[in-house]
């Protein structure tokens, strides 16, 4: 029974921390955003339509981040679904599915543009405070879809 609430209290944890990062963009709260990540945090986001950005740890995602968010007057992250998965090995390792979109409107436009992508998320349970320990240690991101342009682009 033990293992089994400490599961779930894992799994909580979790999409405490996801949400945290939902609400720190939204926010532009660089400094929550930063303390969400182990320090030497892997991410790389695949934007589909340019090169894809390789950044290595918080400080690099949120100045990148922060630089892209500059051009909106309204900002909303949002989470649409997430799957999380316990590791059968390691049980300070966690990995995830996060399905979300971006709600966006560019300063003076009349019509939003947003954006939906996939994050493919890895954790580590650490020794911070806060949502159970467990911080992202990777973060691997595409671009699914693109709205009004619907353009639309395979998961994978």
């Amino acid at each position: 029974m033990a293992s089994e609430l400490d599961a779930l209290l894992d799994h909580a944890a979790i999409d405490r921390l996801q949400r945290a990062y939902a609400d720190g963009v939204t926010r532009r709260d660089w400094e929550q955003v930063r303390g969400l990540f182990v320090a030497d945090a892997a991410i790389s986001l695949d934007l589909v339509s340019r090169p894809a950005v390789q950044l290595a740890g918080p400080v690099e995602l949120t100045d990148f981040v922060s630089a892209a968010l500059a051009p909106f007057s309204f900002f909303q992250f949002q989470i649409v679904n997430s799957h999380i998965e316990a590791s059968t090995v390691d049980p300070a390792a966690a990995k995830a599915r996060m399905f979300m979109c971006e709600l966006r409107l560019k300063h003076g436009a009349s019509q939003r543009d947003d954006t939906y992508g996939l994050y493919r998320d890895t954790y580590r349970k650490t020794e911070e405070e806060g949502y159970g320990g467990w911080r992202f240690a990777s973060r691997w991101y595409r671009t699914v879809a693109r709205f009004p342009d619907n353009e639309v682009f395979p998961l994978d």
